[in-house]
Protein backbone atom coordinates (compact mmCIF):
# COMPACT_ATOMS: atom_id res chain seq x y z
CA UNK A 1 0.00 0.00 0.00
CA UNK A 2 1.25 3.17 -1.15
CA UNK A 3 1.70 6.03 1.81
CA UNK A 4 0.17 8.90 1.33
CA UNK A 5 2.66 12.18 1.36
CA UNK A 6 1.95 15.87 1.72
CA UNK A 7 5.40 17.62 1.33
CA UNK A 8 4.92 21.46 2.42
CA UNK A 9 7.49 24.62 2.78
CA UNK A 10 8.39 24.70 6.20
CA UNK A 11 6.57 27.33 8.65
CA UNK A 12 8.35 29.38 11.45
CA UNK A 13 6.49 26.66 14.28
CA UNK A 14 8.50 24.25 12.52
CA UNK A 15 11.75 25.40 14.30
CA UNK A 16 11.94 22.77 16.56
CA UNK A 17 10.58 19.99 14.10
CA UNK A 18 13.58 21.17 11.72
CA UNK A 19 16.18 21.15 14.61
CA UNK A 20 15.38 17.43 15.31
CA UNK A 21 15.79 16.19 11.94
CA UNK A 22 18.69 18.19 11.53
CA UNK A 23 20.26 16.54 14.64
CA UNK A 24 18.62 13.33 13.03
CA UNK A 25 20.29 13.91 10.03
CA UNK A 26 24.16 14.70 11.69
CA UNK A 27 23.61 11.66 13.70
CA UNK A 28 23.17 9.37 10.38
CA UNK A 29 26.00 11.29 9.04
CA UNK A 30 28.42 10.71 12.09
CA UNK A 31 29.09 14.12 12.41
CA UNK A 32 26.95 14.94 15.78
CA UNK A 33 29.87 16.65 17.10
CA UNK A 34 29.93 19.60 14.04
CA UNK A 35 26.22 20.81 15.21
CA UNK A 36 26.62 23.82 16.89
CA UNK A 37 22.96 24.96 15.98
CA UNK A 38 20.63 26.82 18.53
CA UNK A 39 16.67 26.45 17.57
CA UNK A 40 17.44 30.58 18.00
CA UNK A 41 19.83 30.75 15.42
CA UNK A 42 17.93 28.57 13.09
CA UNK A 43 14.87 30.61 13.21
CA UNK A 44 16.59 33.86 12.83
CA UNK A 45 18.27 31.86 9.44
CA UNK A 46 15.33 30.68 8.28
CA UNK A 47 12.73 33.01 9.15
CA UNK A 48 13.85 36.26 10.70
CA UNK A 49 14.09 39.42 8.31
CA UNK A 50 16.64 37.82 5.68
CA UNK A 51 16.31 34.67 4.96
CA UNK A 52 19.17 32.69 3.84
CA UNK A 53 17.57 28.76 3.25
CA UNK A 54 13.99 27.69 2.91
CA UNK A 55 12.93 23.82 3.91
CA UNK A 56 10.46 21.37 2.90
CA UNK A 57 8.60 18.90 5.72
CA UNK A 58 7.68 15.72 4.30
CA UNK A 59 4.60 14.14 6.24
CA UNK A 60 2.83 11.06 6.37
CA UNK A 61 -0.88 10.83 6.12
CA UNK A 62 -1.04 11.51 9.73
CA UNK A 63 0.67 14.81 9.70
CA UNK A 64 3.85 13.16 10.93
CA UNK A 65 7.20 14.65 9.63
CA UNK A 66 9.01 12.01 8.01
CA UNK A 67 11.75 13.62 6.19
CA UNK A 68 12.84 17.67 5.14
CA UNK A 69 14.97 19.16 2.98
CA UNK A 70 16.78 22.44 3.33
CA UNK A 71 17.86 24.31 0.20
CA UNK A 72 19.50 27.88 -0.89
CA UNK A 73 19.63 29.80 -4.39
CA UNK A 74 23.36 30.48 -5.91
CA UNK A 75 24.10 31.64 -9.05
CA UNK A 76 25.90 30.34 -11.69
CA UNK A 77 27.79 33.30 -13.93
CA UNK A 78 27.88 31.06 -16.60
CA UNK A 79 24.28 30.85 -16.96
CA UNK A 80 23.26 33.98 -16.03
CA UNK A 81 20.21 32.26 -13.84
CA UNK A 82 19.77 31.43 -10.14
CA UNK A 83 20.42 27.88 -9.13
CA UNK A 84 18.95 25.77 -5.91
CA UNK A 85 21.96 24.36 -3.83
CA UNK A 86 20.48 21.20 -1.60
CA UNK A 87 22.01 21.56 1.30
CA UNK A 88 20.17 18.45 3.19
CA UNK A 89 17.91 16.08 2.10
CA UNK A 90 16.85 13.57 4.82
CA UNK A 91 14.27 10.97 5.75
CA UNK A 92 14.17 9.41 8.57
CA UNK A 93 15.30 5.12 8.53
CA UNK A 94 12.26 3.67 8.87
CA UNK A 95 10.63 5.44 6.14
CA UNK A 96 12.82 4.65 3.50
CA UNK A 97 12.62 3.35 0.46
CA UNK A 98 9.09 4.65 0.26
CA UNK A 99 9.74 7.30 -2.72
CA UNK A 100 9.96 10.14 -0.07
CA UNK A 101 13.48 11.38 -1.12
CA UNK A 102 12.46 11.25 -4.49
CA UNK A 103 8.81 13.06 -3.31
CA UNK A 104 10.61 15.68 -1.57
CA UNK A 105 13.58 16.16 -4.83
CA UNK A 106 10.67 16.03 -7.13
CA UNK A 107 9.16 18.96 -5.27
CA UNK A 108 12.16 20.99 -5.63
CA UNK A 109 12.82 20.56 -9.32
CA UNK A 110 9.59 21.67 -9.58
CA UNK A 111 10.61 24.92 -7.43
CA UNK A 112 13.55 24.82 -9.41
CA UNK A 113 11.90 25.21 -12.52
CA UNK A 114 9.27 27.46 -11.46
CA UNK A 115 11.94 29.88 -9.99
CA UNK A 116 13.48 30.28 -13.14
CA UNK A 117 16.81 27.86 -12.11
CA UNK A 118 19.14 26.69 -14.43
CA UNK A 119 19.89 23.50 -12.07
CA UNK A 120 20.33 22.12 -8.65
CA UNK A 121 23.70 21.44 -6.87
CA UNK A 122 24.41 19.22 -3.63
CA UNK A 123 27.22 17.67 -2.12
CA UNK A 124 27.10 13.71 -0.95
CA UNK A 125 29.48 12.19 1.16
CA UNK A 126 31.78 9.64 -0.29
CA UNK A 127 30.56 6.62 2.06
CA UNK A 128 26.86 7.16 1.64
CA UNK A 129 26.63 4.51 -1.65
CA UNK A 130 22.61 4.20 -0.90
CA UNK A 131 22.56 8.16 -1.49
CA UNK A 132 24.98 8.12 -4.76
CA UNK A 133 22.93 5.06 -6.17
CA UNK A 134 19.62 7.19 -5.83
CA UNK A 135 20.62 10.17 -7.24
CA UNK A 136 22.28 8.35 -9.96
CA UNK A 137 18.82 7.04 -10.78
CA UNK A 138 17.37 9.90 -10.88
CA UNK A 139 20.08 11.49 -14.05
CA UNK A 140 22.39 13.15 -11.23
CA UNK A 141 25.94 13.06 -12.03
CA UNK A 142 29.05 13.69 -10.41
CA UNK A 143 30.63 16.94 -10.74
CA UNK A 144 34.34 15.59 -10.30
CA UNK A 145 36.13 18.64 -11.90
CA UNK A 146 35.57 20.58 -9.01
CA UNK A 147 37.23 20.42 -5.49
CA UNK A 148 35.06 21.93 -2.25
CA UNK A 149 36.97 24.43 -0.47
CA UNK A 150 35.66 25.75 3.00
CA UNK A 151 37.08 28.68 5.27
CA UNK A 152 35.75 28.25 9.15
CA UNK A 153 36.49 29.47 12.44
CA UNK A 154 39.64 31.45 12.89
CA UNK A 155 41.08 30.82 9.44
CA UNK A 156 37.22 32.30 8.32
CA UNK A 157 38.48 35.53 10.62
CA UNK A 158 41.56 35.76 10.03
CA UNK A 159 41.02 36.15 6.21
CA UNK A 160 38.52 38.51 7.27
CA UNK A 161 40.96 40.74 9.41
CA UNK A 162 39.51 40.38 12.65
Amino acid sequence: MKMTLRIRAGEPTDVPLIAELIRALAQYERLEREVTMTEEKLDRALFGPRPYAETLIAEDGGGKAVGFALFFHNFSTFLAQPGIYLEDLFVLPEHRGAGIGRALLERLAQIAVERGCGRMEWAVLDWNESAIKFYERLGARPNSDWTIYRLTGEPLRAVAGK
